[in-house]
This record gives C-alpha cells, structure tokens and sequence, in this order.
C-alpha cells in the first residue's frame, strides 16, 4: 500500500510564487533556457538550469555548474524569496487548462515503494539523463521538480481536496500560457490523518510524466542509504523532514478521471524510396481508408490515425484482424509503428532513427503541416493514449513505446521544494 507523507514544503514567498514558478527543465534546451529566463531574475529556471549563468561553450555538467544551482537556492531561501513551512502538511495544486481543473495532492513519495513496486513505471530511463539530474538534486540537497504521479479516484481524498478548496488560496496565478495555477494548504491534524489514511489503502501508485525525475532521486536516496549505513532502516516510519528525508521524494498526486493525455504524433523524413501511392497501398493493406479533406482530421477513436501527405489529410481505421487486447501491442502506437513504421518507412527503433521526430498534441495538427512543409514528408497523427491503458501497462510490469503519453498541463518548477536534510 502507498505511503505518502506530509512533508515541511519551501514554497516562493507571499505574491512571488508567479515570478518563481517555471516549466520543467526538460521543457528547453540550453538556448531555449537561457532565452526564456530573460527578464526573469526570480525565475526557478534559472536553478534548474544553472548552465545558463556559464559562457555557452562551458560545460553543462560540470561541478561549478550544479555547485551554482545550489547557492541559488540556498540564497533565495536566505534572501526570504523562500519560506520553509513550520508544520509538516499536504498541499492541493489545482491547474486550469481551457476551463478544465485538474486537482493534486503534492507530498512525498516513498522510495521503497518505489523499490517494491507499489509505484509503477510505464518508460524506461536513460543513464545520461538520470546522471545530471542526480546531481542536481545531490548538490542542492533538495528535490526541486516534483514527480507526477496518478492513482485510482479515491472519493475519501476528493472530498477533503473540495472541501478545502473552498476556502482562500495560497496563491493564485495565470501564467504566460493561459494555465491558472492555484495552491491550498492542508494543515488540519485530522485531515492530514484522513488523507495518509486514503493514501495507505491505495495498492498502487502510476509515474504519469518524470520518469527520470523519479529515477533520479530514488538513486540520490539509496546513495544516502548506503552512505549512512541506513540500509535497513523502517522507511514507512521514517521523517520526510531531517535525517531519512532522502527516504521521500517530492510528488503531485492526481485521480485518474481529472487526467488528460494529448496525442504524442509523428513526423517521418521521407518515404523510405517509397512513392506516395506505394505508400498509400501499403497502408491499405493493415487499414481502410475512412475519408480524404484538405483540413486537418483528428481521429475521433482508439484504432484510427490520420495522415498528412503532399497537402492532404488521410484518415485511416486499422482492420479489426489487425487489432489486438494485448497491454503494449495493442496500443495505436505500437500498430503505428508494427504495420507502417517499420515495414513500410523502416524505422527499426524509434528511439534511435533520425529520420522519425515525435509532436506533442498540444502543438496542434498544424505544426503537422509545418513539418511537412520545412523538414519532414509525411506525419501520422494519433488518437491519444487513455489514463486506463498507461495503467494496464503498468500493472502487467511492462513498458510502453516511446513517447506514447503527452500530459497536460505541465507541472511548474519552484512552488514545492523538499529540503534533504
């Protein structure tokens, strides 16, 4: 069962949570970083990414670069930009994307139930891009980029959540891209207990987005285990404040039902020496053609995808022979790649093919066409993954294709921070 704990959150300074609060790291390259924090002098991205402070040929993983992060939060604490509270609690992050909420618990995730399996992962990680954030967490001696975790709808939960966002926010703001952030605290002995409870009869946790995150500092964790000789410690009865704080990690949980996932598209090259016909009766063979327009179809169910070739829209349903209930190759991602991709467009590992890119949804079917029309040939856009078959994955122990999910909205940096010590 989950454990998750309230936790002694830093959080910005009354009226300064909207110039502190940030997209993800991974958001931005190293230009796109260091352009999005002019002006911004507050900004956590400056924290998240410290190369930016460092001439661009300087290394980005060097010593200096994270020991940078470091005294900025540290002197941002200092300065009282950052608060630390008083009181372990709860926190309720609701996001509003286009008249949508989607409502969290932030708190700290067990890393043993992450060793054991109680919280599941659907993707896999890369070494290289765990290590930096390693660092970055181990130099700051702080979690900063909190995990978005998912669990099953839990109505004890939603009504402590409704009941205390009734009352006066923390903060409330709308950032530059029209999300509306708002931030409660739960402070109430007893509804602390009622939410640890909730929590402790949940039997399973989900990574929705921050695979890596997660990984990340789950390994800082067990490196401060195994330093310490802490090895065989009671994580469930361990602090996420002082000495076993490294036992936790920094998380926003949310219900399934208020999730949504975009649409994660492709975008391929060229036709692998294909023409456009050879590749349209390929297609035909694993699919039937539903209707051609000159505007952008979205597919309107599972099993269909549409295609954007030579400035006309395809919209294609896969052949129920085709189709299978198997957690992984089942999903349309996986047929995508199965019947198109890989016979027809020879892409091997979309992981590792150059000639493949992946669009977030969120982009629209319009930056399809923009490909199309700068660098790319042909684009498939997909019907989005549903919260109920990342789970099924999840609980059969597998792993999905990569970039199948696309959350949205993005979680800020810099409302929660949790201090390791």
């Amino acid at each position: 069962m989950a454990t998750i704990r309230p936790f002694k959150a830093i959080r910005p300074a009354r009226g300064k949570a909207a110039d502190i609060a940030a997209l993800p790291y991974d958001v931005y390259n190293r230009a796109e970083a260091k352009e999005a924090a002019i002006g911004k002098p507050l900004s956590f991205l400056r924290i998240d990414r410290p190369e930016m402070h460092f001439p661009d040929d300087h290394d980005m993983y060097a010593d200096d670069v994270y020991e940078k992060a470091h005294d900025l939060l540290w002197g941002m604490v200092k300065n009282g930009d950052f608060v630390q509270d008083e009181k372990p609690s709860y926190y309720i992050y609701e996001l509003t994307m286009d008249g949508r909420a989607q409502t969290g618990i932030v708190a700290c995730a067990s890393v043993r139930d992450y060793e054991n399996g109680v919280i599941l992962r659907h993707e896999n990680t890369r070494a290289e891009k765990e290590a930096d954030r390693i660092r970055h967490v181990d130099t700051c001696n702080a979690q900063t980029g909190p995990i978005f975790l998912a669990y099953r709808q839990n109505d004890t939960i939603h009504s402590v959540t409704e009941r205390v966002k009734k009352g006066t926010p923390d903060c409330d703001f709308t950032s530059e891209d029209g999300i509306r952030h708002r931030v409660f605290t739960i402070s109430d002995d007893a509804d602390i207990a009622t939410i640890a409870e909730a929590f402790s009869a949940i039997e399973r946790v989900y990574i929705a987005d921050g695979h890596h995150r997660a990984a990340s500092a789950v390994k800082v964790g067990q490196m401060r285990r195994k330093a310490a000789g802490d090895e065989n410690n009671i994580a469930d009865n361990a602090s996420c404040d002082g000495k076993y704080a490294y036992e936790y990690f920094l998380s926003v949980l949310f219900p399934d039902e208020e999730l949504r996932i975009f649409d994660y598209n492709r975008v391929v090259k060229d036709l692998n020496g294909l023409t456009e016909d050879e590749l349209k009766a390929g297609m035909e063979k694993v699919a039937y053609l539903v209707r051609e327009a000159d505007k952008p179809m979205q597919p309107e169910h599972k099993g269909q995808f549409s295609v954007y070739l030579s400035d006309r829209w395809y919209l294609y349903e896969i052949n129920d022979d085709k189709k299978n209930d198997d957690p992984v190759s089942g999903l349309d991602v996986s047929l995508l790649q199965d019947l198109i991709l890989s016979p027809l467009l020879g892409i091997g590992d979309p992981k590792t093919d150059s000639r493949i890119d992946f669009v977030g949804g969120i982009r629209g079917l319009e930056e399809l066409e923009r490909r199309c029309h700068t660098d790319c040939a042909v684009a498939f856009a997909m019907y989005p993954t549903d919260i109920s078959e990342l789970f099924s994955v999840a609980d059969a122990g597998l792993l999905m294709p990569p970039k199948s999910t696309w959350f949205e909205p993005k979680l800020r940096s810099g409302l929660f921070i949790h201090s390791l010590g």
